[in-house]
């Protein structure tokens, strides 16, 4: 496949680029025809705008173009896509897994020599005159090297085009991701039934966090165990959305925020919730009421047709009439698929005032207010409800199924 893969020296044969394929294919929650769906796709567009090849080099488009995902440690990863052959570039460090995970082919690069990434994209790219990239994931250090490597190759960003191929679901991955907010779920009351004052944040994060795990792994035939967190939040901790976890005491009457996020396949599922420790102040209990009507009304609002911007538009009327507005960092609600804290996002579906996308069937969109009432406020700390929506042809499948406010979300009485 590549040419030239091995360099004779004074002392030995140092090869440049392997074939490692041990072991068989493994289990995939992807169909063949899914995978074939997806590269096609990425194909179509390329015969439309003329690009002769792609180069993937970002955790979600190798992940979705070929099926693995990669942990760089340092190194360099890559999906090569031309209108025949789909290839996975990986660290020989890896050995087979790259190989058994990747839908198509994979070659793997030595670390004899610093350039063998380059020099093994080279052979691959062989004729190619315009070269697809991710713009927004190649570096100007990756950008210099690549043209250093492919001479007079023309480069054309792939990202947004990208982009749009993942922000409508499949039939697989919306079953995909049922099944990971059923498992969030899991991981919300394994959180709910380990707060008590005197815990630790550290320590009720990790009874949900180990639920999800075990949950996922009796799930599947074969899966990964990675990337699964959960981040319990408390006192003035609330106060930023990824705040991680600390070895905070929580003590009677912390407003506290949970996010369970299990990860199955580089695809990522949410629950977050508003919970209190014992006790609410009326003060505390009329924002959170506030903020869930927030989001039961979002919820209302998440069907095919409508527009992102207006979505989040007459939401912040709510806040406004509560004089919130102030008090709101971050849009409502966002795409998910393969997506994690560190990779994957589809921009183009976002519920913010500058985002005019019409949501439509296949999307999975997250409903997510959160405003945080600042220190001092007599309602100190952050207050957050997350479902995951399925937009479908007539409206809209909430398959979160937590349920949230004070109703069931004061915990921890002794």
């Amino acid at each position: 496949m590549v040419e030239n893969t091995a360099v004779e020296t004074k002392h030995s044969i140092e090869t440049r680029v392997l074939e490692i394929h041990n072991g068989e294919k493994v289990y995939s929650p992807f169909s063949s025809q899914e995978m074939e769906r997806r590269q096609n796709a990425m194909r179509k567009w390329m015969s439309e705008n003329r690009v002769d090849a792609c180069l993937f080099t970002s955790y979600h488009c190798i992940n979705y173009y070929s099926g693995f995902l990669y942990c760089s440690f340092g190194r360099k990863y890559g999906c090569y896509l031309d209108d025949s052959r789909a290839v996975t570039i990986s660290a020989a460090v890896d050995g087979g897994q790259p190989w058994r995970k990747t839908f198509g082919e994979n070659v793997s690069y030595t670390d004899w020599r610093k350039d063998n990434y380059f020099f093994t994209i080279k052979g691959l790219a062989k004729g190619v005159g315009r070269l697809g990239i991710e713009f927004d994931h190649a570096t100007l250090d990756l950008r210099r090297q690549l043209e250093e490597a492919l001479g007079e190759v023309e480069f054309v960003d792939v990202a947004q085009a990208a982009m749009w191929m993942r922000a409508v679901k499949s039939i697989e991955e919306q079953s995909l991701t049922r099944e990971g907010s059923r498992i969030a779920d899991l991981g919300g009351e394994a959180c709910r039934e380990a707060i008590h004052a005197g815990a630790r944040e550290w320590e009720v994060a990790l009874a949900s966090t180990n639920k999800m795990i075990k949950e996922i792994a009796s799930s599947f035939d074969e899966v990964e165990l990675m990337d699964t967190w959960t981040w319990l939040q408390s006192g003035i901790n609330t106060d930023g959305a990824h705040n991680p976890v600390t070895n905070r005491v929580i003590e009677s009457g912390d407003i506290m925020m949970l996010n369970c996020f299990p990860m199955m396949f580089g695809y990522y599922s949410a629950l977050e919730r508003t919970l209190f420790c014992d006790k609410i102040s009326d003060a505390q209990l009329d924002v959170w009421q506030k903020n869930c009507a927030v989001h039961r009304r979002g919820l209302e609002l998440m069907r095919p047709g409508v527009r992102c911007c207006d979505i989040a538009l007459e939401l912040n009327e709510m806040y406004r009439e509560w004089d919130f507005l102030q008090y709101r960092s971050f849009g409502y609600g966002h795409s998910f698929g393969t997506l994690c804290h560190y990779y994957g996002r589809e921009a183009a579906v976002e519920l913010r005032e500058d985002v005019d996308t019409v949501l439509q069937a296949g999307m999975i969109v997250s409903m997510e207010p959160m405003v945080t009432m600042p220190e001092g406020h007599e309602a100190t700390g952050g207050y957050r409800e997350h479902d995951l929506l399925i937009i479908g042809e007539e409206g809209a499948e909430n398959i979160t199924k937590f349920p949230l406010g004070p109703e069931h979300n004061i915990v921890g009485k002794s």
